[in-house]
């Protein structure tokens, strides 16, 4: 039953990557757009490089090969999103809100992305299976 609630748990941690990343490049002129509204650098290929790390990265995730890798790159990868597309410390007072509900979701990511990264995919996956 354990192992089959972790598959679970990263079947839906890695869904958000996977749909978000996958979204990300079929609509790349957009994120191109939004990531040179953040002020990232050569935002047209940080674009590229973010959407396909999304995907494959929850890819890895979700099938549990390289797990503690990949959800720690994740985990990382997330904060850096709160601090670069969800500054809630320093947005208008109208935006606060909306915000910090972002980043708090991001933390709670964060926290199944390290539980994972600390404690292996479970049985149920191409790591479990190597062992």
């Amino acid at each position: 039953m354990n192992d089959l609630v972790v598959a679970l748990g990263r079947a839906l941690l890695s869904a958000i990557f996977i749909v978000v990343g996958f979204n990300k490049i079929m609509a790349i002129a957009g994120t191109v757009t939004y990531l040179g509204r953040l002020g990232v650098p050569s935002p047209q290929i940080v674009a590229w490089v973010v959407a396909i790390f999304e995907v494959v990265a929850g890819l890895m995730v979700l099938v549990g090969f390289r797990t503690r890798w990949a959800a720690f790159a994740l985990a990382v990868f997330t904060g850096v999103t709160i601090y670069l597309a969800h500054p809630f410390w320093n947005v208008p007072s109208a935006q606060y809100m909306n915000q910090f509900n972002h980043a708090m979701k991001n933390i709670a990511i964060i926290g199944g992305l390290l539980l994972l990264a600390v404690y292996g995919p479970g049985r149920f996956s191409i790591d479990g299976g190597r062992r």
